[in-house]
């Protein structure tokens, strides 16, 4: 199949209106049964951020500056997964291979767009903890509800001003024969590879938008947790300071679970040329699919207005 695939793309014209995604090379004879897992994360992963949205829209004491950076998050979840799932889904499950131009520069742009919403949300939510614990008193005073709608429509802007030019490069210059892409969606780099024609620009501008949005997030979170972290040693209450680490927990679990692989596969598929394809691939579905279903749950567990009221919709009664 994976054969025949490749045939039909390299006989195609330099002006062909599709690609074709291979899915999980070096996998192919179990893809099928790697789509299960997959498929389970997914619905994980959309299930508990609509309960999170729907948590917070309901209940009019959630509605501060934390929480409405949370539901942020969870519809970022929501658009980064949807973005690239179903058609992974369809391409493990029915050899739906083929994938039309537009498509995969409209999945390009959903991709690198909401990663880049994702790290300014996760940002805007350190600066939170960092008022919250730092300046409490004035926490309310400080982070209106008009500060954090301005924060997250900065995010928005900034992602989608600095990667539709991403698309529009692309979209201006030829392709090879081969439009096979080595993956299950449309990644910059790897649509990237197929062009035929001097491509250095739209590395640097790549390598630029990903290294600055990246700092910039990295540093302002780092900044923020050190000056919370010498704001509780502070605290003359053990049992304050441990309070204060368990509202911070959280966040950091997050932020762990989207920097770590979406740093991995951003290295690798610059520079990991001696790291096997399959592990690069796996990373690269684990980087936009793990963040969107554990965010839920560790907001979930870790947050105590959510899960009594999660508790409260299964049980049928107060908590």
């Amino acid at each position: 199949m994976t054969h025949s695939l490749m045939l039909a793309s390299r006989n195609s014209s330099s002006h062909a209106m599709f690609f074709i995604l291979l899915g999980i090379p070096g996998l192919e004879n179990y893809q099928f049964w790697v789509a299960f897992p997959f498929c389970v994360m997914y619905i994980m992963a959309v299930t508990g951020n609509i309960i999170i949205l729907h948590i917070i829209r309901i209940d009019h004491t959630l509605h501060e500056p934390m929480y409405l950076f949370l539901a942020m998050l969870a519809t970022t979840d929501l658009i980064l997964s949807s973005s690239t799932q179903p058609k992974m889904l369809a391409i493990l499950w029915f050899h739906d291979h083929k994938i039309e131009y537009h498509a995969c520069l409209i999945q390009v742009f959903f991709i690198h767009a909401f990663s880049s919403v994702e790290s300014g949300v996760l940002m805007a939510m350190a600066l939170d903890r960092y008022v919250a614990i730092c300046f409490p008193l004035r926490h309310s005073s400080i982070l209106t509800t008009s500060v954090v709608i301005k924060l997250g429509v900065a995010v928005m802007v900034r992602g989608l001003l600095w990667v539709s030019p991403f698309c529009f490069m692309i979209s201006r210059m030829p392709f090879c024969p081969n439009k096979i892409i080595p993956q299950s969606y449309c990644e910059h780099m790897a649509v990237l590879k197929l062009v035929c024609a001097d491509i250095r620009v739209n590395r640097g501008y790549g390598l630029f938008v990903a290294f600055s949005v990246a700092s910039f997030d990295i540093i302002v979170i780092s900044v923020s947790y050190v000056m919370i972290l010498k704001a509780v040693l502070r605290l003359p209450s053990g049992e304050a300071r441990l309070k204060a680490f368990g509202t911070c927990a959280s966040h950091i679990g997050v932020i762990l679970t989207l920097y770590i692989p979406a740093l991995f596969t951003f290295l690798t598929h610059r520079f990991g040329h001696h790291v096997p394809r399959v592990v690069h691939i796996m990373f690269a579905n684990v980087y936009l699919l793990v963040p969107p279903m554990l965010n839920p749950i560790i907001y979930g567990v870790r947050t105590k207005q959510i899960r009594d009221r999660v508790i409260q919709g299964c049980c049928g009664k107060d908590v």
